[in-house]
């Protein structure tokens, strides 16, 4: 078991106060058997209420009303992960590899279907001439899911990005580079081209930078096989998902779990800036 704190912290600034519209957050971790939370919390400045919903991706999502105005918006979110290992063990094995081409049950059509739908259509002619992988693969779904992680890895330059939103999988082969969020979306897309039911997944990544304190938030992708449910891979390491990696948000879409986002009314040019940190350590 690995205990990982996590304090995450975002702060808008203003040239004059401004009223905030609803804003929502995806900063609870996901808890399951392999991943629970010690504890948890989350401050906001200004005065503001929050409620707690879980959405149909069953993330845990904190809708945030504000109470007054306000030249700065401070969101620190500090919790505590306990992280155990994963089953089964998390490298390529027997008995549970899954044959390519991967086929679903069919109690489990109708939603890894949706997951099936690309998030970019128009970019799949680039997505598809993109893939030359999966012809060694035949009785390795797993190994070709790793090996087309590895090959985004390899082939795109992680670059961070301030700009919100995502890169469409055809500007990043076209460009050669991304931040993690434009590569786990490239590696969802190839996924499913491949006809492999896969999702956006949101969190923090504990490394290097994070232990540094200025880390930002992270992305990767999951992919769901028969028996050994869903996989994740991160292509920003080009590796298969670890202890290390801390879920907050999984959607079909990789708009759909953005950690923080709203709205303010007033002019753009009332905008300052926007600062994220994210700092980690080791209980």
């Amino acid at each position: 078991m690995l205990r990982i704190n996590i304090r995450h912290q975002t702060t808008y600034e203003y040239t004059a106060p401004v009223r905030f519209g609803q804003h929502q957050l995806v900063l609870r971790p996901r808890e399951g058997h392999d991943q629970r939370i010690g504890e948890m919390r989350l401050s906001i400045e200004p005065a503001h209420a929050v409620t707690w919903v879980r959405d149909i991706y069953g993330n845990s999502i904190g809708i945030v009303d504000f109470l007054k105005e306000a030249s700065r918006l401070d969101i620190v979110s500090e919790v505590a992960v306990e992280r155990f290992d994963f089953f089964p063990e998390k490298r390529l094995h027997e008995p549970w590899s899954v044959k390519w081409p991967v086929v679903y049950d069919e109690r489990e059509r109708t939603l890894s279907e949706a997951y099936l739908v690309p998030s970019y259509p128009a970019d799949q002619r680039e997505i598809r001439e993109w893939h030359h992988l999966q012809g060694t693969f035949a009785y390795d779904a797993e190994g070709l899911m790793l090996a087309l992680c590895e090959r985004v890895h390899s082939t795109i330059k992680y670059r961070r990005r301030l700009e919100t939103g995502v890169q469409s999988p055809a500007e990043t082969l076209r460009l050669t580079s991304g931040s993690c969020r434009d590569m786990a979306t490239l590696l969802m897309d190839l996924a499913r081209a491949l006809g492999v039911a896969s999702r956006f997944v949101s969190g923090y990544l504990h490394g290097t930078a994070s232990m540094a304190g200025h880390a930002s938030t992270h992305a990767w992708s999951e992919v769901y096989l028969p028996a050994l449910g869903w996989r994740g891979f991160d292509p920003t390491t080009g590796a298969a998902v670890g202890l290390h990696h801390i879920a907050t948000g999984v959607s079909q879409h990789p708009r759909g779990v953005m950690p923080v986002s709203g709205s303010f009314n007033g002019t753009m040019g009332k905008f300052l800036n926007m600062r994220v940190q994210v700092a980690t350590t080791v209980a």
